[in-house]
């Protein structure tokens, strides 16, 4: 046995290299004094546990992929997620009815996509050319969480993403939730009143559910709180990792 083997060992759980002065392993987070492994005749006899694998598959893409662990990263995702908690927060506790998603600085971000949703929309007919607004401002954060995922495997810029879909969502449901009344300011500076109508009193319309709006409209918002909330909790996640990653730390077992 040369120098380097005897200076390192295996885990005896999962098998990762350790030094012989490691209390603990850096992989899976045993403490080597008091793991003991299991008999042969009951590992044998216990049933065999896996996860399915679109589970294993979602963690992967999700949570593992992200492997950054410089301290730089960190402080700027930790600056972002407190930004978009602070924020998001502040969307969540105001009800829907005072439009303040509308009266946002990222409606000006949202509108140039729902403009352009119209046109993208508009071969498939006056209904999809209508509905295209609405698609198309949920739908442009959506493109963005599939490309952070799928091209760039960054969690972390997908968990905005999905963020900015939530956000998107409450900015369309004042918009909803104005079917019958028509109070709401459009883009040229006009009421719904003062010309046919606007996107939400037409779909409604044609699909004889304009009795519905505020319904549809609360059910959209509440929609965009719940990916809201589960941007915070998936980006918090991973930045946990991150720092535990950049400080050294074990993982956290089962996670």
């Amino acid at each position: 046995m040369d120098a380097l083997e005897a200076s390192t060992r295996s885990c005896p759980k999962c098998l990762a290299d350790r030094s012989e002065a490691a209390l603990e392993c850096v992989k899976c987070g045993i403490i080597f004094a008091k793991y003991r492994p299991l008999p042969l005749h009951v590992v044998e006899s216990a049933p065999v546990l896996s996860r399915p694998l679109w589970a294993i598959l979602a963690r992967e893409w999700l949570i593992e992929s992200d492997q950054v662990s410089d301290s730089m990263t960190l402080m700027g995702r930790g600056l972002v997620f407190f930004l978009l908690v602070w924020w998001g927060l502040k969307f969540i506790v105001t009800p829907l009815e005072t439009n303040y998603t509308g009266k946002s600085f990222l409606h000006l971000i949202n509108l140039p996509f729902h403009e352009a949703g119209h046109l993208i929309f508009s071969p498939f007919g006056r209904f999809m050319m209508i509905l295209g607004g609405s698609l198309g401002q949920v739908l442009m954060p959506m493109i963005c969480l599939g490309t952070f995922l799928v091209k760039t495997r960054d969690p972390f810029g997908a968990a905005v993403a999905l963020w900015w879909t939530a956000e998107s969502l409450m900015d369309v449901a004042p918009y909803i939730n104005d079917a019958r009344a028509m109070d709401l300011i459009l883009l040229g500076g006009v009421t719904g009143k003062e010309t046919d109508g606007h996107d939400w009193n037409n779909l409604l319309t044609m699909l004889g559910w304009l009795e519905w709006d505020h319904r549809l409209a609360h059910l959209t918002y509440n929609f965009g709180i719940l990916l809201m909330l589960a941007s915070f909790a998936w980006g918090g996640w991973l930045l946990l990792r991150h720092y535990r990653r950049q400080q050294g730390l074990p993982s956290i077992p089962g996670a």
